[in-house]
This record gives C-alpha cells, sequence and structure tokens, in this order.
C-alpha cells in the first residue's frame, strides 16, 4: 500500500491551474522525485500534501488518512524557501519546534543533539540565526525537519545553498533514512540530482503530470538512442551531422560529443563518419539521461500546445 497518494488534485490560484489534475503513489521505503521546471506547480503539490493549502478538488492520503492537522505530525517538511527565526538561538529554536511536533523536551534535546553532531553542528546551539551562512542555516532547517522521526520526509530544494562537501553528507543522510524505511519525497528542477537519488519520479509541467514511475523502467522504456563517442582530434567532424535531420547533436565538449538518433540504424554510419575524422576511443549506444528525457518531453509538450 502507497504510504502517500494523489488522486486527480488540482489547485487553482485565480485564473492560474498551478495543480492540474495530478495522480500519483508513493511507496513507503522509497525516495519519490517530483520534478519540473520552475513554476511546474512543485511547491504547490507539497504544500497541499502538507496540509498547508487544500486541492480545489482530488484527494490526497498518507496512509489511507485524508491529510489534516493529524497527519502533519508525521511528516518532516523542509520547504524551499527557509523558516527559521533569525534573531533566535539555534538551540532554542530547534527545541521549540521539535516539542510544536509533539516531542517532550528530553526527547527533542536528545534528537537535537544528534543530529547537529551529525552535521558537525553541535557548537552551533547558542548562536543565532542570523550568526550563520546560509549553507549552515539549511543544516539547521533539516535538523528541524527529521528531529521527531517522521514517517514521510518531504524535502524542497534540499541543496539549496549547500557546497559539495556539504551536499554529500546531505545524500549520504538521505540514504541512511532511506535504509532505516522512512519514505521521502525529493522535490527538485535539477535533473542531475534527482538521478542520483530517487527511485521512483513523476515529472510534471503546467501542473499536470508528464511522465510517472520507476526511474529504472523509465530511462529503459526511453530507448538506447543516443550515442556517446569519446575521440581524439578535431571536433569539426561534429558539424557533418547537422545536415543530417535524423541526428542531433545534444552535447560536444573537447574531446566527446553525445548524439541522439532518431533511427537507432543510423549508428553505423555515425561510426563511419566519425572514424573517417577522429581516433575513436570509445563509441557506446547508451540510454537518454534523465535530463535529456525531461527536455524532450517538455518540449514536445510545449510544440504540441503551440500547434493547438
Amino acid at each position: 500500500m502507497a504510504v502517500l497518494s494523489l488522486r486527480n488534485v488540482s489547485k487553482r490560484y485565480s485564473t492560474v491551474t498551478a495543480v492540474d489534475d495530478l495522480t500519483f503513489d508513493v511507496e513507503p521505503g522509497r525516495i519519490f522525485g517530483l520534478l519540473g521546471p520552475n513554476g511546474a506547480g512543485k511547491t504547490s503539490a507539497i504544500r497541499m500534501i502538507a496540509h498547508i493549502t487544500a486541492p480545489d478538488s482530488g484527494v490526497i492520503t498518507l496512509d489511507g488518512e485524508l491529510v489534516g492537522p493529524e497527519t502533519q505530525e508525521r511528516m518532516g517538511y523542509l520547504p524551499e524557501e527557509r523558516g527559521l527565526y533569525r534573531r533566535m538561538k539555534v538551540g532554542e529554536q530547534l527545541l521549540y519546534l521539535g516539542m510544536l511536533k509533539g516531542m517532550s523536551r528530553p526527547a527533542a534535546k536528545e534528537a537535537i543533539a544528534y543530529w547537529l553532531d551529525r552535521f558537525g553542528a553541535g557548537s552551533w546551539t547558542s548562536k543565532r540565526t542570523d550568526q550563520l551562512s546560509k549553507g549552515m542555516q539549511q543544516k539547521v532547517q533539516f535538523v528541524a525537519t527529521v528531529a521527531h522521526d517522521p514517517d514521510l520526509l518531504i524535502l524542497d530544494e534540499p541543496f539549496t545553498g549547500l557546497d559539495p562537501i556539504n551536499s554529500d553528507l546531505l545524500r549520504e543522510v538521505i540514504f541512511e533514512l532511506r535504509e532505516k524505511g522512512k519514505t521521502i519525497l525529493f522535490a527538485s528542477h535539477r535533473m542531475e540530482q534527482v538521478e542520483q537519488i530517487c527511485d521512483d519520479i513523476c515529472l510534471i509541467a503546467d501542473g499536470a503530470a508528464l511522465i510517472t514511475g520507476s526511474l529504472r523502467e523509465i530511462k529503459r522504456d526511453s530507448g538506447r538512442n543516443i550515442v556517446e563517442i569519446e575521440f581524439e582530434g578535431d571536433g569539426g567532424f561534429i558539424d557533418l551531422f547537422e545536415s543530417d535531420p535524423s541526428v542531433h547533436v545534444l552535447s560536444s565538449s573537447r574531446g566527446t560529443v553525445r548524439l541522439r538518433l532518431d533511427d537507432a540504424s543510423r549508428s553505423t554510419a555515425v561510426l563511419d563518419t566519425a572514424r573517417n575524422a577522429v581516433r575513436i576511443i570509445r563509441f557506446e549506444l547508451v540510454e537518454p539521461s534523465l535530463n535529456e528525457i525531461f527536455i524532450d518531453r517538455v518540449g514536445n509538450r510545449t510544440a504540441n500546445r503551440a500547434e493547438s
């Protein structure tokens, strides 16, 4: 049974439809990526899941129970827009936020100490929020999100403001939480982050779902029509593909080019063209990246809407 379920959920603000008939299930103990461009409706959907706003139509349930004030204590929500009290000390506000979630003072203190130490922030309890960097504040807000041991974690752009080292640490913690059986809803417009972290995804644009399902299956079903060529020599041969309507240059850099083929049988001709111009180090048919799938689906949707 799904931990979190959305059925035909819609939300409108005046003449704008922020979420349009959205349906998906989040299975227990998995990381579910809600992804799309800025303005796609991710945050609007999350705010309804967290019962900050209510849908105009449709149903949202947590373990079969309609979301509401009772389900909020079982969720940990890290919003994209951070909400710490700027002049309040870190320890005091984490204790306050934990107790708002129903924790006793001793239990809250113990959990806060554990999580601050986990992030190398044990000495921050007496610091005010406005004395912390953006990345440090992000760590504190994450502690506030997980301290009460929620069943469902909702993370909206959680890596914002973190340097590469702390991003790796947060990624490690997210995987640890999944291993402990926590269910995680991860919202982002960064495709590479979603691809690294998520088990399942829902790709949305203009508030509507374009793709939903297992990331592994979505990539597999998208085919192996991407050619990646690693070479030595002058990359001028790449221009030869511009006149072939069945070959599309996705990206190129020094010594590497990535092409999408409308017909996979064209790979032999592509290889011959490249081999006649440069020394081939690697020539491989690969699955498209999530970013390439995203661009393809959103681009097709935009083109179809323009035609309509």
